[in-house]
C-alpha cells in the first residue's frame, strides 16, 4: 500500500449524503479503449482526472486496451476509476481484470456491467421485474430472411434499430418505412452480427442519474436534431436539458422510483444513468441503464448532480469514496469472520 499524507480529499456534499470523507488516494483513471466511444471516453477520463487531482488525489491517467493492461500492474494503486464507455470498459471485461488483480474499482461489478451493456438481457430482466420497456426483438445474421421478417413484423413502424451492445447512440436508426428498417438491420448485421428492433415510443426523453443508490433530479432532453444522437449528446450546444418538468410530485417520484428499481434489478452499484421515454399518458418506458455514463461538460450525470448541489469534483470524489469504503468494509467483514 502507498503511504497516505495527512491531507484529506473531503466531501462537502448535501446533508442527503453520508460522510464520504477520504484521505488522498492513489487513483488510476482509465480512458480510451477500443470501442467506438473512444473519443468520448478520453473527454470523460480527462475531466475525471483533472477533478480528482484538484480534490487532492494522486492521479495517473492512462489509455488501456485488450493487449496492454500494464498500467494496472503498478504497486500502490488504491482505486481504479474506469471511464471507458462501451466495449471493454463497460461490458465487464475491465471489471473482471480488476477483480483478478485484486484492485478496488468504481462502479458495477462484472456481472451487472455485462447485463446492463446487453440491452436484450437487461430488457428481459426489466420485463420479469414488471418494469415497462418498449416491445423488441433481436435478430442475427445466422437467421434466414424469412425468420427475421417473422420476428420483426409485430414491431410497428416507426421503429428503432440499434446495436444490442453499444452506447452514445452510435449506429442507432429511427426508421419510418419497411425499406429503411431492412437497410438499417442489414447495416447492423454486417457490422455487429446482430441487431435489436424496438418499438418507437413517442414522448419525452428523460434520464435519471443514480448516485450512492439514490435517484438524482430528473432531466428531460430536448435535442435540436431529429433525436438524441452522438452529436446531440457531446457536440451540439443547441440541445436543451430541462429540469422544470411540470409533472405532479407523485409522478415525478414514481419516475425516480422506477429508475432506481431498474438500477437495482440489474445489480448495479455506486452510480449509473437510467434512460427512458415518458409517453403522453405519463408512463415511463425504460430504454437502458448506463453503468459508466459520460463525464464530459455535456454529460447528464454531472448535470443532475449539479442540480442536487454536488459539484463535478465532489461527484468524482464521492464515486471514488464509495468504492474505497466498500472495499474497507468488505475487508473488515472478512476479518470478523476469521475471528
Amino acid at each position: 500500500m502507498s503511504t497516505k499524507p495527512a491531507s484529506m480529499a473531503s466531501n462537502t456534499s448535501s446533508s442527503k449524503q453520508t460522510d464520504l470523507s477520504i484521505p488522498s488516494l492513489d487513483v488510476v483513471v482509465l480512458m480510451g479503449g477500443p470501442s467506438k466511444e473512444r473519443d468520448v471516453s478520453f473527454m470523460s477520463g480527462q475531466a475525471v482526472a483533472e477533478a480528482l487531482t484538484r480534490r487532492g488525489h494522486r492521479v495517473i491517467s492512462s489509455d488501456i486496451s485488450y493487449e496492454d493492461t500494464s498500467v494496472l500492474d503498478r504497486d500502490g494503486i488504491d482505486v481504479v476509476f474506469i471511464a471507458l464507455h462501451g466495449e471493454f470498459g463497460e461490458d465487464g471485461h475491465l471489471q473482471d481484470i480488476c477483480e483478478q488483480k485484486g484492485l478496488i474499482y468504481v462502479g458495477s461489478d462484472p456481472r451487472s456491467s455485462r447485463l446492463a451493456m446487453d440491452k436484450d438481457a437487461s430488457k428481459r430482466i426489466f420485463q420479469r421485474a414488471g418494469l415497462p420497456t418498449p416491445q423488441w426483438v433481436v435478430v442475427n445474421c445466422s437467421m434466414t430472411a424469412e425468420h427475421r421478417n417473422g420476428l420483426i413484423s409485430p414491431i410497428p413502424l416507426p421503429s428503432v434499430v440499434k446495436p444490442v451492445n453499444g452506447g452514445s447512440s452510435v449506429d442507432v436508426f429511427i426508421v419510418q418505412s419497411q425499406q429503411e428498417r431492412t437497410h438499417a438491420i442489414e447495416t447492423l448485421l454486417d457490422e455487429y452480427g446482430k441487431a435489436m428492433v424496438e418499438e418507437f415510443v413517442a414522448g419525452r426523453e428523460m434520464t435519471v442519474g443514480i448516485l450512492a443508490e439514490r435517484p438524482l433530479p430528473i432531466i428531460e432532453i430536448r435535442p435540436a436534431r431529429p433525436f438524441y444522437d452522438k452529436v446531440a449528446k457531446y457536440e451540439d450546444d443547441a440541445t436543451e436539458f430541462i429540469f422544470d418538468l411540470n409533472l405532479p410530485e407523485e409522478i415525478y417520484r414514481y419516475l425516480q422510483d422506477v429508475s432506481l428499481r431498474a438500477h437495482n434489478v440489474l445489480g448495479c452499484r455506486d452510480f449509473s444513468r437510467v434512460d427512458f421515454i415518458l409517453s403522453s399518458d405519463t408512463k415511463p418506458y425504460l430504454l437502458e441503464v448506463n453503468t459508466i455514463p459520460g463525464f464530459t461538460n455535456h454529460s447528464l450525470l454531472p448535470k443532475a448532480a449539479a442540480a442536487d448541489g454536488i459539484s463535478f469534483e465532489e461527484l468524482c470524489n464521492q464515486i471514488v469514496a464509495l468504492a474505497w469504503k466498500r472495499a474497507r468494509y468488505n475487508r473488515h467483514e472478512k476479518e470478523r469472520e476469521r475471528v
